[in-house]
């Protein structure tokens, strides 16, 4: 979670009760023409925007077509929730290097297992059709729109106790939900690799009898990861809360 104060260089300290002014405009100054700062918000910003093209891009399709929307969703935002995925992969290097104090495992989980499912859907346009896709992708969109909104107004500075806690809190059901949305959709793949390989179907993809015991592999990993990515994140939880109600004490 990004806050502001960690890239402010501190002010020089002035005695007396004039000096606070020229701390705060010092401090406003540093934190808005902060090269870091402007990255940092400049993504967040992006992801918020993507994902909110997202979320209206689907519901009016749905609102005008209905259920016929639901098969060719990977046609129409496919692209751009693609890149919104993989720029997901930076997010492991803002753990790394400080500008996010989110925990890094429940994270690696979820760019992994998100960028390798999307990996398995460009690859197989047999299974881009399935409705269980728009499934996949409403519950990943409703996931990051708990979370950016949040990051953003941590960025600038005002953090907000109900936004926290429903990201923390309604993301641990909806990710469980994404998790066995992802294994339905690795199970459909798995199906139609079975009936390429007894040579009923055509696929993009060279050897593909050793595909299925891959994903099947796969289906395992992901049960394995997402349960332990429910643990973390009971635990992330717990710890913001926590340091939550701390600040609030002081």
């Amino acid at each position: 979670m990004f806050y502001p104060a960690d890239f402010v260089s501190a002010a020089p300290l002035f005695s007396g009760a004039a000096a606070a002014p020229l701390r705060l405009r010092r401090t406003a100054f540093n934190m808005w023409f902060s090269a870091r700062f402007l990255y940092v918000f400049s993504y967040y910003m992006f992801q918020f925007c993507g994902h909110t093209w997202i979320l209206a891009n689907m519901t009016a399709r749905f609102l005008m077509f209905g259920r016929d929307a639901l098969a060719d969703t990977f046609y129409s935002i496919g692209v751009v929730m693609s890149l919104c995925q993989l720029l997901t992969v930076l997010e492991l290097f803002h753990i790394a290097d400080g500008l996010d104090r989110s925990w890094l495992l429940p994270r690696l989980v979820q760019v992994v297992e998100r960028n390798l499912l999307l990996l398995t859907v460009v690859l197989m346009e047999e299974v881009q059709s399935q409705p269980v896709i728009c499934v996949q992708f409403l519950l990943w969109n409703v996931l990051d729109l708990l979370r950016y909104p949040q990051e953003l107004l941590c960025a600038l500075g005002f953090p907000s106790l109900s936004m926290l806690w429903n990201r923390y809190t309604l993301s641990i059901p909806i990710y469980i939900l994404a998790a066995a949305t992802e294994g339905i959709v690795v199970y459909q793949a798995v199906h139609h690799l079975e009936k390429a390989s007894r040579g009923q179907l055509q696929l993009p993809i060279s050897s593909p009898n050793r595909v299925p015991i891959i994903l099947k592999t796969y289906l395992l990993i992901l049960a394995v990861g997402a349960a332990v990515t429910v643990w973390q994140l009971l635990r992330e939880r717990q710890h913001q809360l926590e340091k939550w109600n701390k600040k609030l004490k002081k």
